[in-house]
């Protein structure tokens, strides 16, 4: 069965997953998903997945007795907290534009609740392929 071989690789293709569908649901809630805003969602996407890949090892979020701990389910929300300031610090220089603390606070509530609800759900269903159901 696929659940049974769950890998660290699908745990981080669903890391990068959440991070670009939380960038899709930012420019949607400002009515900008048009093609015309790939560069600018580009420019939101690539500096968190940067920080989130920082962060997210020195943290722990790749070890297995991290992983497979339900009560651990709050370090992948401070990641994104630590991860959302040092994105819009490089989104700021990328752009060289200003550092807006509100983006901070929103993106990094956006992704920790993502990453919260993805890695409760691979938690769950890792869970089921080691008791074999």
């Amino acid at each position: 069965m696929w659940l049974r071989s769950m890998s660290k690789r699908v745990l981080i293709l669903g890391d990068i997953f959440v991070i670009a569908i939380t960038t899709l649901v930012g420019f949607a809630t400002h009515g900008e998903t048009d093609i015309s805003f790939l560069p600018r969602m580009a420019v939101v996407f690539f500096p968190l997945v940067i920080a989130w890949f920082l962060l997210a090892p020195w943290l722990g979020l790749f070890r297995d007795e991290i992983i497979h701990n339900a009560r651990q389910l709050w370090r992948p929300a401070l990641t994104a907290f630590f991860a959302a300031p040092f994105a819009a610090v490089l989104r700021g220089f990328v752009l060289n534009a200003p550092i807006i603390p509100i983006f901070a606070i929103v993106l990094g509530a956006a992704s920790a609740l993502g990453m919260v609800v993805w890695r409760a759900l691979y938690f769950l269903l890792n869970r089921k392929a080691r008791d074999g159901r």
